[in-house]
């Protein structure tokens, strides 16, 4: 057989001594397998059990609404004047009302929108006790939600059902663990890593279904989170981030006194789970369909053809996280267009440098979890012999 050129399988003698052979090395392989993550997950257990952060140690939640404030909806029924600031509006019961409008969004309301407005007696100083806070989106929001939720559905069918439970188990996990942590001040690190793979091991499994292919590529996904983990803190570190980049930054600094930088590396592992878990099901995946297709083919044989395909799933995935920070910040890159300094001296700001990393980190995180995870899925594929080879 030519090097490189997957070969179907032949007949006779040496074929069923082949089919033992795959047999011993994939059981071996997948004792391996979980040998390896099996301590991943006893770490990960027992690091929720250590983090889980106690109520005492939680920040006090500060009241939205001040003694006396109340929100509301209201109609706008025409556009807000440029002079008084005061939007003429229609409150639920018929009333007519003025809105008071900030200067940045006078020229924005017109006829017919819905605004979410403060009721604040002490106002009425200026023109009316209706304060404007912003537009209510409740509604638009809520049929992109639908639309999306039907596309998945409508091309993914089941597989796309279970996806979307599985996301909303892992944004429970994040609401329910990985803030309280982090406001209770836990290390952000350690956080970060226990997130990720519980959630990791909610969507592949809920999406995925429990196999071997899934178990491959959470365990190449996992070795990349760490190792993502680890070129987080040297950049984060090396590269003097502070993390303050964004208003909201500051306020936690403020109120809670958070360490920012430590913030901003828990957010980088967290940035980078979408991303591998896209390279490493494909992956995973790749390999699985290619014993399919050649089930005599070498275990180097399937390794080589499947990187073929990551290579190309990096090339398209790296464009994918650079464009979209550029997108995220594409204000912040406008401002820097339109100021006369240096190039070096505006892509060393702290707001750069934080975009910067990002991208970077990500996209190493993902170069490094690809060749992981063909290595492990091509040891543990079953042989041509074996049931788990039919299509999942």
């Amino acid at each position: 057989m030519r090097a490189g050129v997957i070969a179907p399988p032949t007949a006779g003698h040496s074929h069923g001594h082949d089919h033992s052979d795959a047999l011993r090395v994939t059981a071996r392989s997948r004792l391996l397998l979980w040998l390896a993550l099996a301590p991943m997950l006893l770490a990960t257990a027992a690091g929720m059990l250590a983090l889980w952060p106690s109520a005492d140690a939680l920040p006090e939640r500060a009241p939205y609404f001040g003694e006396g404030v109340g929100t509301m909806h209201v109609s706008a029924t025409g556009s807000a004047d440029p002079e008084t600031g005061l939007a003429p509006a229609r409150l639920d019961d018929g009333a007519l009302i003025d809105v008071v409008v900030p200067p940045e969004a006078v020229g924005e309301i017109a006829d017919g929108d819905r605004l979410r407005v403060f009721h604040v007696p002490e106002a009425a100083g200026y023109g009316s006790s209706y304060v404007f806070v912003d537009f209510a989106r409740e509604l638009p929001l809520a049929l992109l939600a639908l639309a999306f939720v039907g596309a998945v559905v409508a091309v993914a069918r089941w597989r796309g059902v279970a996806a979307l439970v599985g996301l909303g188990g892992a944004f429970l996990a994040i609401g329910g663990f990985t803030l309280p942590a982090l406001l209770a001040g836990e290390p952000a690190l350690p956080v970060a890593l226990v997130t990720a793979s519980v959630v990791m091991c909610i969507v592949l499994y809920v999406a995925h279904g429990f196999s071997t292919r899934t178990t491959t590529a959470l365990l190449g996904t996992l070795i990349g989170l760490l190792l993502t983990a680890g070129i987080a803190w040297a950049a984060t570190t090396s590269s003097r981030i502070m993390g303050t980049g964004s208003e909201e930054s500051a306020v936690l600094f403020q109120q809670v006194g958070l360490d920012l930088s430590d913030v901003f590396m828990c957010g980088l592992v967290l940035a980078g789970m979408g991303v591998l878990n896209d390279v490493t099901i494909t992956q995973a995946s790749a390999v699985w369909e290619l014993r399919a297709v050649a089930p005599g083919a070498s275990r180097a044989e399937l390794f080589a053809r499947a990187m073929r395909i990551g290579r190309d799933h990096i090339a398209s995935t790296v464009y994918t996280i650079a464009f979209a920070y550029v997108g995220a910040a594409l204000p912040l890159l406008m401002v820097m267009w339109m100021t006369d300094a240096p190039a070096d001296l505006q892509l060393t700001t702290g707001e750069v440098v934080e975009e910067i990393v990002r991208t970077l980190v990500g996209s190493i995180g993902l170069v490094l979890a690809i060749p992981v995870t063909t290595g492990i899925a091509a040891l543990v594929v079953p042989g041509e012999s074996e049931p788990e080879l039919q299509p999942a």
